[in-house]
């Protein structure tokens, strides 16, 4: 287990009103995960993790409940980034803690349809 960031949890209350921990870790398997289907990814841009979760532009509604679509556009470089991040609820173990899914690069034409196809709870100003 990996600690990530701290997220704020008034941003993430779109998602769910009962998150109970502002941790973000990413588990080793989860990184075996993003490591086999996204080549290259997570050792080119994993440092970005942070900045997804703080600065998102969109949190769009996940099929999985308590479970948060982040989508971050890096202005440096240009970069579309996806993140998929399961946030922690009363319902839940109290030892859990939020914890990154996956995490990929997409194009624009998959931000865009995201953005189209996707309930939109949160949009950045």
């Amino acid at each position: 287990m990996h600690y990530v960031t701290r997220l704020d949890k008034e941003k993430y209350r779109c998602v769910s009103q009962d998150i109970v921990t502002d941790e973000v870790i990413i588990t080793d398997e989860r990184i075996r995960h993003i490591m086999e289907r996204h080549p290259d990814d997570y050792e080119r841009f994993s440092a970005y993790l942070d900045r997804i979760i703080a600065e998102p532009d969109y949190i769009l509604e996940d099929r999985h409940p308590a479970t948060a679509l982040v989508l971050k556009q890096i202005e440096e470089n240009g970069e579309r980034f996806r993140l998929a991040l399961r946030l922690v609820t009363g319902s839940d173990n109290p030892d859990y803690k939020n914890s990154v899914i996956t995490f990929l690069k997409i194009r624009e034409k998959e931000w865009n349809r995201l953005i189209k196809n996707k309930k939109m709870l949160y949009k950045a100003e």
